[in-house]
């Protein structure tokens, strides 16, 4: 994705070659952002603890995942939330009372979920984006909103029921016979749609994100291009648009992370004590309790670590993603020239 300008005639980077750019800084951004989103999940849920032995939702900068506790009895990395007073007061408790690895808890099934979402999401976010141009035009300045609801709503819907296969491996080792049996049982019972446990509330939160994220970056790229009079992004033209980007965007849908965050374990200590859902678990239902019981800021729990999070996080990926193609750029140039 290149700044509207007219410089050089540019190469376009392969469908392939966008997928093993995204890997690299997938892979980064969850070894780096782990540890402030156990801090952000646990101030979050603070007020609504977790069922031990059962899991919660958290998010490393690039897709939600599910995070499942040991059973009772086993070593539990889990434990129930302490009366933290801001975040440094939970790194502190955490480490000590934890340990230090406890910061990096369920990062091995954070990668192994991370790499395919990042590929599909930030491939078909350069794809649509190419597609769009071609037809609306290089300026057009919706580009990126579609470009960014279209690639996001795609990738959560793809990943959705592998989150859910990932979410039963954790809990105990499966083979892949009982894995296979597990799938048919609840396919069985609730059929396919029940694969998609939990998509609605990710995309209420995520589309909105992506949507603003990308409109911003492109717009403030471009900005800082011509600012600086080149054609092309340096890395820390991309470095800069992503983290500001990132930013704004992670404020403005904060309150649905933290409705996101409320549901999930809601819905986790109904099913550990067998009991049916109630029916007001609507997103809009949980705003207005947050707000009755912590007021307007409730909604904006674990600011700090979100954004302390979330600015690093889109940073490195985005400027992470804009080398490896710059790269492979390179590579294809040289290629055309023998």
């Amino acid at each position: 994705m290149d700044p509207e300008s007219e410089g050089p005639p540019i190469v376009k980077v392969t469908p392939l070659q966008q997928m093993a750019a995204s890997c690299t800084g997938a892979v980064l951004t969850s070894l780096m952002v782990t540890p402030l989103d156990v801090v952000k999940i646990r101030l979050q849920a603070q007020n609504n603890p977790f069922p031990e032995g059962k899991c919660f939702v958290y998010n490393n900068g690039l897709m939600d995942h599910m995070c499942v506790c040991e059973e009772a009895g086993n070593k539990a990395w889990y434990k129930k939330p302490g009366n933290f007073h801001g975040t440094l007061d939970a790194f502190l408790k955490i480490t000590r009372n934890e340990g230090i690895k406890s910061l990096w808890s369920g990062l091995p099934p954070t990668l192994v979920m991370a790499v395919p979402a990042t590929v599909i999401y930030f491939t078909c976010y350069d794809q649509l984006t190419a597609v769009l141009r071609s037809k609306l035009g290089e300026n057009e300045t919706r580009i990126p909103i579609i470009a960014g609801i279209m690639a996001r709503f795609g990738a959560v819907t793809v990943i959705s029921p592998l989150e859910l296969i990932r979410t039963k491996m954790q809990s105990k080792k499966f083979s892949y016979k009982e894995l296979h049996q597990f799938v048919s049982k609840k396919v069985s019972q609730d059929g396919w749609i029940s694969l998609w446990k939990g998509w609605a509330p990710t995309v209420l939160r995520d589309v909105p994100f992506s949507a603003i994220y990308w409109y911003n970056y492109e717009i403030l790229r471009k900005w800082l291009c011509e600012k600086s009079g080149i054609y092309e992004p340096t890395f820390m033209i991309n470095f800069t648009s992503g983290a500001l980007a990132g930013s704004f965007a992670a404020v403005v849908t904060l309150p649905f992370d933290v409705v996101k965050t409320q549901k999930q374990t809601q819905l986790w200590t109904y099913e550990s004590h067998k009991i049916s859902m109630p029916l007001d678990m609507s997103t809009w239902v949980i705003m207005k309790n947050i707000i009755a019981k912590n007021g307007f800021s409730g909604l904006f729990a674990g600011l700090i670590p979100r954004l302390i999070k979330i600015a690093p996080a889109c940073a490195i990926m985005i400027s992470t993603y804009e080398f490896g193609k710059a790269f492979f750029q390179r590579q294809n140039v040289q290629r055309q020239q023998f």
